[in-house]
């Protein structure tokens, strides 16, 4: 994984490897005599800069914070101190300390000398000005970017030889690391690039992890070493190498634009769309690439399918087919699954498949997850099909980025998703859910009923019955003809009660049905019958059809089962979806079978 995340990182960096692009909020500008001029605040740019792996215990050369730059004690510094402020001054003369130091180490550029002259000589006239005018000139919320240096219009550090200055002392540091160090990079495998006991780089933006970044690499207790080896010379990852990933990772974490959409109300508003993640959850994202640059637009079909994209992509497919026959190489995709965890990235998934076995994989996706849906066939959102599966009524319930994480592997690996889903489901379906204004929500949604035939289908090993996206009168698995007959127990009452009923036979019989049904039939079939008798009095045409319906049913059983498994409920729910829909469809013309579907799309 980290292999790839450097080659990636190598290909998205443009310059030396003694450079990083780095924000600028703030121009510190300075006169040529090292006098303090004035601040000037400006929309936030990026320009290459000093690179560096860690900021903890480091400076960067002519850009950083206040803290820095102009020995300010920040709000930021006092928090971390708890309030202390002596404690949080101490802090900020090391790190003030520290700028200056790394200034010193290019005091032989001409170009620098007014710097110097703010820091030294223009003592009263710079710095001590620069830190007075500092809050005045500067808002709160402006205080915490970086601060470049400026003379007139041009920034010292954006200046070519400032760039080649510190590529030299980059490269000086490196030949001098390299000497008489012969141990590999286990990454690249070369030895090119010295290994060192150092931070690899901070990750930022990773969900539920701090905000000023996490590291994927990290050796920071001694439990966590072994052979004497110190630190990150436990990984043996060169610092080239290092960098790569580094990049690659923030990259893919953090690139996107920004779009127009339109919110609920009908206002307009910019919300910004990652090209490379996807956030599954607070606490989940997956990022996604490929080994040679290609647009992959494709994986938005798992967000918005749509019927005619997807008959293409299968197309699409069958030729990339006749491609892989004839043994042409095809590019390879990867993805990652990442979480925050405190200081550190938990890694949750890796993927690593061919780009043709990737498009494979998305059209099986869509063939497993296909749901007939009131006369049509349905394809549900992949973030859906997670969120179908948990408490939504509880918003830090975690259980859905952890579903969509298994979806997003079975999607693209063409896996199996594990069956404690299978259980989340039911639970979520044996759960009464009702609206606001007090009604029983259907329980057996598409989004469900898909998920579940998924889930049944790519678990299913011993090579059973694959049940179908629609009705199949084929289908003999008992749980699923006990799923039918139980909806066409429910039409009967519904039928001949209405539907204003306190509690119809799904509320009170469902997950007793569903579980044991050989007690649970027992005491529905001496209700439909009665419900019947009373039908036949009120609507004798509809009673004929419905109990023809229960007779054909229960003539393909030879008894009820006294239990069912896990596997078999689920089969029995999607029995009954299956059931419902079949109603919808015989409803369509029919006045006297309207009243069986009157709720079924709330």
């Amino acid at each position: 994984m980290i292999r790839e995340l450097a080659e990636f990182g190598k290909r998205i960096r443009t310059g030396h490897d003694a450079l990083k692009d780095e924000p600028i909020s703030i121009d510190l500008i300075i006169n040529e005599d090292g006098s303090f001029n004035s601040f000037s605040i400006i929309e936030k740019i990026v320009r290459p800069a000093e690179a560096i792996t860690a900021k903890k215990g480091k400076a960067r050369l002519l850009l950083d914070k206040a803290e820095e730059v102009l020995n300010y004690v920040s709000a930021r510094e006092i928090i971390n101190a708890r309030g202390d402020l002596g404690k949080a001054s101490k802090s900020v003369e090391h790190k003030h300390r520290l700028f200056i130091e790394k200034l010193q180490q290019y005091q032989y550029l001409e170009l620098l000398k007014p710097v110097f002259l703010f820091y030294n000589e223009k003592k009263e006239s710079g710095i001590n000005v620069a830190l007075k005018e500092f809050e005045i000139l500067v808002g709160e919320k402006e205080r915490e970017g970086n601060i470049a240096f400026r003379v007139k219009d041009t920034r010292l550090h954006e200046h070519a030889i400032v760039y080649n200055a510190i590529i030299e002392q980059y490269e000086n540091l490196q030949a001098k690391q390299l000497k008489g160090q012969q141990k590999k990079c286990s990454v690249c495998g070369n030895p090119d690039f010295p290994v060192l006991h150092k931070p690899h780089g901070m990750i930022k933006r990773v969900p539920d992890g701090q905000k000023a970044g996490c590291a994927l690499v990290s050796y920071n207790e001694n439990a966590f070493e072994s052979y004497g080896l110190k630190g990150n010379n436990n990984s043996s990852i060169c610092t080239a190498c290092a960098k790569n990933y580094v990049e690659g990772l923030n990259w893919l974490l953090s690139n996107g634009t920004p779009k127009l959409i339109e919110d609920r109300k009908g206002k307009i508003k910019t919300q910004f769309t990652y090209s490379n993640r996807k956030d599954f959850g607070k606490d989940t994202a997956m990022i996604y690439w490929t080994r040679e640059k290609e647009i992959i637009d494709d994986i938005n079909l798992l967000d918005g399918p749509d019927v005619g994209e997807i008959d293409q992509l299968i197309k699409s497919v069958n030729s990339e087919n006749k491609k892989s026959r004839l043994g042409i190489k095809t590019n390879q995709f990867y993805s990652c699954t990442l979480s925050g965890a405190a200081a550190r990235i938990s890694v949750r998934d890796w993927i690593e498949v061919s780009l043709d076995e990737f498009r494979q994989n998305l059209v099986k996706w869509f063939q497993d997850i296909a749901i007939k849906a009131y006369g049509e066939i349905k394809y549900t959102p992949l973030f859906a099909l997670a969120k179908s599966g948990h408490n939504t009524n509880s918003k830090n319930d975690p259980t859905n980025s952890r579903i969509a994480a298994h979806l997003w592997n079975a999607a693209l690996r063409n896996s199996s998703p594990p069956l404690w889903i299978l259980t989340a489901v039911l639970k979520r379906i044996k759960f009464i859910e009702t609206t606001e204004d007090g009604k029983t929500r259907e329980s057996i949604t598409p989004e469900r009923a898909a998920l579940i035939r998924l889930i049944l289908n790519r678990n299913n090993k011993n090579g059973g019955y694959m049940i179908k996206e629609q009705s199949d009168s084929n289908n003999r698995l008992p749980a699923i003809v006990c799923g039918k007959i139980f909806a066409v127990m429910e039409s009967i009452q519904r039928a001949a009660l209405g539907k204003d009923l306190n509690a119809g036979i799904r509320d009170r019989f469902f997950s007793f049905a569903s579980t044991s049904p050989a007690p649970a039939f027992g005491r529905l079939m001496k209700l439909s019958q009665n419900h019947i008798s009373k039908l036949r009095h009120d609507k004798p045409g509809l009673a004929i059809i419905l109990d023809r319906q229960l007779q054909e049913l229960c003539s393909l059983l030879n008894e009820f089962p006294s239990i069912f498994s896990l596997e078999e409920q689920g089969q029995f729910a999607l029995g009954y979806y299956h059931q419902r829909q079949q109603d919808y469809d015989n409803a369509k013309g029919n006045k006297e079978l309207q009243i069986i579907i009157e709720n079924l799309e709330e």
